[in-house]
């Protein structure tokens, strides 16, 4: 029991620290590539790693049953991610700078409990308003500049796309909780009909350029580190650990991880106001998930 706890612990800890190198790679490849490019050669990359994972696992006759059982869900849930998640992410990032985008993107999780009122017809606590007063007064204190009671916003439109990015990313995890498939299938399959949407959409515009080197580089390492083998590891994690908590608990390290990599590789000052922000943001998101557990 103990050697999985400690195996668990590396595979999470291995994820967290890939999720926090992927602000810094989406603004250094953004640098050479349009989000679109981006988007595209990175679900290439991720739709192949994630099919390699399943050769390996022996469960490509699983794709067939996914596909029959639930094509609606399928085709939901890949014009969501990667297609329109990600597009609008990374335009976000393209227009803020990647420590206030990335640190808005964590507030995702509080945006699932809202959008569960809805869709999952669950309750709304107390403590989930509470969480959502602390988590958005960061959001606001990003978009102000730490000027939160004036009315001038750096950037109201950078700010408007990365939280759009925390509904679509909420609404991706709300429908992915109906599918009854294995996870790596599923989200295989949904690359399979997003990789469809971005074509679709690149045809539509005209067409886009072939990356160079770096770029390609870039576009590689995301499609296998934040879009396709790190989600595989860490649901190893949760598998291997005896409390889910302790394992979910790790990714709070994630941000400011990524402060660090943003700091020292993308060469982005990290402003008083984007730290305290995001305190405030993981604050709201730990007293959120503590009472849950509780509950």
């Amino acid at each position: 029991m103990q050697k999985n706890q400690i195996l668990a612990y590396k595979y999470a800890l291995v994820s967290v620290f890939f999720w926090s190198t992927s602000a810094t790679v989406f603004k250094i490849t953004l640098a050479l590539i349009s989000p679109l490019e981006l988007v595209f050669y990175a679900s290439l990359s991720s739709f192949f790693i994630l099919g390699t994972i399943i050769i390996y696992q022996k469960k490509v006759h699983q794709i067939r049953l996914h596909v029959k059982n639930e094509p609606l869900l399928i085709i939901g849930m890949g014009a969501i991610n990667p297609f329109l998640y990600y597009l609008v992410l990374l335009k976000a990032y393209t227009i803020l700078p990647a420590q206030e985008a990335q640190a808005i993107n964590y507030t995702w999780a509080l945006m699932f409990a809202y959008l569960s009122v809805i869709f999952l017809k669950q309750k709304l606590s107390k403590i989930d308003i509470i969480a959502g007063f602390i988590c958005y007064f960061g959001v606001l204190i990003i978009a102000t500049k730490g000027d939160p009671f004036s009315v001038h916003f750096s950037d109201i439109y950078g700010v408007f796309l990365a939280l759009l990015s925390t509904m679509l990313w909420s609404l991706y995890w709300i429908f992915n909780s109906k599918s009854q498939a294995d996870p790596v299938v599923g989200l295989f399959c949904n690359f399979l009909v997003g990789i469809v949407f971005i074509s679709l959409y690149i045809l539509y515009i005209g067409g886009i350029n072939l990356p160079h080197f770096k770029a390609t580089l870039g576009a590689i390492y995301v499609g296998f580190f934040e879009m396709g083998i790190t989600f595989v590891f860490w649901l190893k994690a949760v598998k291997l650990s005896h409390s889910v908590s302790k394992i979910s608990n790790l990714i709070f390290l994630s941000p400011f991880l990524s402060l660090f990599f943003i700091h020292y590789i993308v060469g982005e000052e990290i402003l008083p106001s984007t730290l305290f922000a995001l305190v405030l943001i993981i604050l709201g998101l730990v007293v959120q998930q503590r009472y849950k557990q509780k509950s």
